[in-house]
This record gives structure tokens, sequence and C-alpha cells, in this order.
């Protein structure tokens, strides 16, 4: 399904006092305080090419897949072994192919999980979200349906998106603007956005804010990663920079995020700034920028356990350009940060890290991207 042509609205002269964060970032110091505890890194799956995710199912089974489109399945006490499905239409070039994964919350019984990956069949093309259901044995992935399509592709460049299953059967999805100069404020684009539909049907979940719509937020370059708060209805996006300013911020229903590479309609203008309120009025600042120069952020997710001291309930970052795992601690609004971190077990260490996945012992399970030998790997913090 594709969104309608609707008109920009004053929905998105929202309130910078309360939306924006602060001017300047807080950057990382040398090495991390003596609060933060010491990370244990083990390699889980290794061997790979170009990971975009991982995820795990209720029985402990570990699925990542890469971006060429091939499956891969770690069931507990096992070795990697491949998962067959049918990609013979998948789009995979530049960044696009085959990018996140989710299971869907009746898992346990309908078997049923979820991907975003680039599609060309004849001539349609674009990225869309594609539902399956994997056997017991986690052997064979068959293809059942198209959730919902039409996210805009050009050369494959910023084709990013991530999926954010809520336990309200609702998803949300960050998608790329295709690197085209209109699409990050066209509502009849699906492209450069944060979309909130149905998880079952596709279509746009009840109280959206532009009226059958998936749309959500608006104005966005390349949105990498999503994260719901714990314990909060609080939900962040991370999101690539253009030459500086990559950012996370906290999403608003209704929300325009001020990226407008358009001042020549024919020509993706990537001086521009990430939030622009001069061209935009009420464009949303973000909670944390990487100021004047970009490091990439992708994936992210929230730590949770006590191992993780006076970090613990911080925002988990993947960073590939940095090669880095960068930590956020919000504020408790959520509208800035109070520090920022990067352990030192992978600063370099692993290269480039695409995505942060939280577990319920408290580790990650990160995926690195670096297009030789990936890994899938577990961070755990050792308890004091």
């Amino acid at each position: 399904m594709r969104a309608p042509q609707l008109a920009l609205t004053g929905l998105f002269a929202l309130a910078c006092a309360t939306a924006c964060g602060t001017d300047q970032p807080v950057r990382a110091s040398a090495a991390p305080p003596s609060s933060f505890p010491a990370l244990d890194v083990e390699t889980v799956m290794a061997g790979l090419d170009h990971p975009w995710d991982v995820v795990t199912a209720p029985d402990g089974t570990l699925l990542t897949g890469e971006r060429s489109g091939r499956f891969v399945a770690l069931r507990p006490g096992g070795q990697p072994t491949d998962v067959a499905a049918d990609q013979t239409d998948l789009f995979a070039s530049g960044e696009t192919g085959l990018m996140s994964i989710a299971l869907a919350n009746d898992f346990d019984s309908s078997r049923k999980l979820l991907t975003c990956q680039g599609f060309q069949s004849g001539d349609t093309k674009d990225v869309r979200v594609q539902t399956w259901t994997v056997d017991d044995a986690w052997t064979n992935l068959t293809r059942t349906g198209t959730l919902i399509d039409g996210f805009p592709i050009n050369s494959g460049r910023h084709g990013g998106c991530r999926l954010l299953p809520m336990d309200d059967g609702t998803m949300y999805i960050g998608v790329g603007d295709s690197a085209r100069p209109t699409v990050p404020q066209d509502l009849g684009s699906l492209g450069g956005k944060v979309l909130r539909i149905d998880a079952n049907t596709g279509r746009p979940a009840a109280g959206n804010p532009f009226p059958d719509s998936p749309i959500f937020t608006v104005g966005h370059r390349n949105v990498q990663g999503l994260a719901l708060r714990p314990g909060t209805e609080s939900i962040f996006a991370v999101e690539q920079g253009s030459s500086r300013d990559d950012e996370v911020n906290l999403l608003r229903s209704g929300g325009n995020y001020g990226w407008k590479p358009d001042r020549n309609p024919d020509r993706y203008d990537e001086s521009v700034p990430m939030t622009d309120p001069e061209r935009v009025p009420g464009a949303i600042g973000a909670v944390w920028s990487s100021g004047p120069s970009t490091i990439a952020t992708a994936g992210g997710t929230f730590v949770d356990g006590d191992a993780w001291g006076d970090w613990n309930g911080a925002l988990a970052v993947g960073v590939l350009k940095g090669q880095e795992l960068l930590l956020l601690r919000l504020s408790d609004d959520g509208n800035s940060v109070a520090d920022e971190v990067s352990p030192t077990e992978l600063d370099g260490t692993v290269g480039r890290i695409r995505s942060v996945a939280a577990q319920p012992d408290g580790s990650l399970l990160l995926t690195t991207d670096n297009g030789s030998d990936d890994k899938v790997l577990r961070v755990t913090p050792r308890a004091s």
C-alpha cells in the first residue's frame, strides 16, 4: 500500500522549547569512567558477510541475515546453518538488500517473522516489509506475503529500514530517503519517514497523525535504528547525518525532524543542516548529535540489567565509521544526554558495528559490518 498525497500541515509546528536537545553534544572521554563495568566480548557466529540484524527466538535460536539475502540460524548447542529462502526478487545494491528482521509477537504459535528488504520484479522496484514463516527445525523460510510496500529506492543509497514491533500490535518502521531531494518532506512518499502500522494488516495504525496514512514522523535522512525506552512510551530514532550531525531523535507524533535537502529540487543538497528550522518551521531538534563530523550511527537499543551499574537504562548505539559502541545516558525526560561513553573493549577492536540488540540476561548481541569475516558478538557486562 502507498501513502496518499497530503499537504504539510501545522502539526509540524511543535514547540522546540520542549523537544530540542542540547546544542552541543557531550563527547566521550578518552577512557570510560570508573563506574562503567568491564565488558566480556564473545564471538557467537563468524564467517558472515554484511549481517544487518540479529533476533533471538523464544527457543533460544539466533537468526541473522546477510545483506545479499542469506539467512543463518544458530540453535542452542548447535552450529550456524543456512536457512533456505526464495530471494530471487531481492534488490541488493549499495546500502540496500536484506536489512531488518523482526519476530511477530505471536511467533511461538505462528512461526511468523518479518523482514525489510529491497525488492525488484519487472518494472517494480522498492523497499518493502515481507512476511515469512519458518519451520520448527529452522531449515526453511516460506514467504507468506507483503505487509507494506512502496518505500522509495534509487541506486540503493539511503535504503535503510528498521522494524520495531510493539506489544500493542503496532509496528514502527524507519525508512531512508533514497537520496532524493523532495522525499523527506513529501507526505505522498513513504521515504525519509518513520511509519506506524498495524503489524497484522499493514494498514495505518489507529491514532496516527495524518488521516489514512502510515506516516508517524517526517523529515528524516536515513533512519538506522529504533528503540523503545523501557518503562516508558518513548521511542528514539538513530539517524545518519550528511557531512555532520548523526542524530538521536525522540519521536513525537506528527513531528518534523527538519531534513529538507531540496534548495534545488533537482539536486540532493547535503550542505543543508540536518535539522533546518529556518526552512522547516517547528523542526524538532535532536536529543543528541555527533556535531561537526559524523561517526555513522546505526542500530540502537537500551541496555537493561543491574550489571550495567550507573549505565543501566542507557541507549546503546552501534557505530560504523567510528568503529565503536556508543552508550548515551539520557535525562529522565529523554530530551537531552547527561553523559556518553565508548567502551574500550569495542573501540576499534571489532570494526564497524551495525546492529545492537538487548537480551533478557542483560547482554547485547551485536553484528559487525566489515564485509570480511563479519560476526555476531555477545557483549556481557561483568558484575562488580
